[in-house]
Formats: C-alpha cells, sequence, structure tokens
C-alpha cells in the first residue's frame, strides 16, 4: 500500500530544540513540532528562529511535520 503524500504548509520557527527539531508557528494558526528534512541536512542549510519555512505535516498526526525548505 502506498504511503500517504504529507499536507504542505508555510510558518515561521518560533523555536530550536534538540536533535535538528524546531517548532513552527503556521500560517493557519496551528503550532507544529518539526524536524529537518534529510536533504537539507546532507547540503548544511541552516534553520534559526525567526526563519520562513515550508512544513510537510504528516496526516497521520498533524503536530508533527517536516522541514523541506527555508526561504530566503
Amino acid at each position: 500500500m502506498p504511503k500517504e503524500e504529507g499536507i504542505l504548509m508555510e510558518g515561521v520557527v518560533t523555536k530550536a530544540l534538540a536533535n535538528t527539531q524546531f517548532l513552527v508557528k503556521l500560517d493557519v494558526g496551528h503550532e507544529v513540532m518539526a524536524h529537518v528534512a534529510g536533504r537539507m541536512r546532507k547540503n548544511f542549510i541552516r534553520i534559526v528562529p525567526g526563519d520562513r519555512v515550508k512544513v510537510e505535516v504528516s496526516p497521520y498526526d498533524p503536530k508533527r511535520g517536516r522541514i523541506t525548505f527555508r526561504e530566503r
């Protein structure tokens, strides 16, 4: 059975946590805990609080997500 795709949303990083996890305040008002995608980690893309990011939110657990892109 194929894996479901995540829901793509945008938000702002509010807090950096341990193990490359971040609290992200989404534009719709929700707050999710997100980790950095492997491709971003491989290319050494740094994320700091205040950055605008695109988050792929899990359809199974809407409180968790994966940061896939950092806006300039």
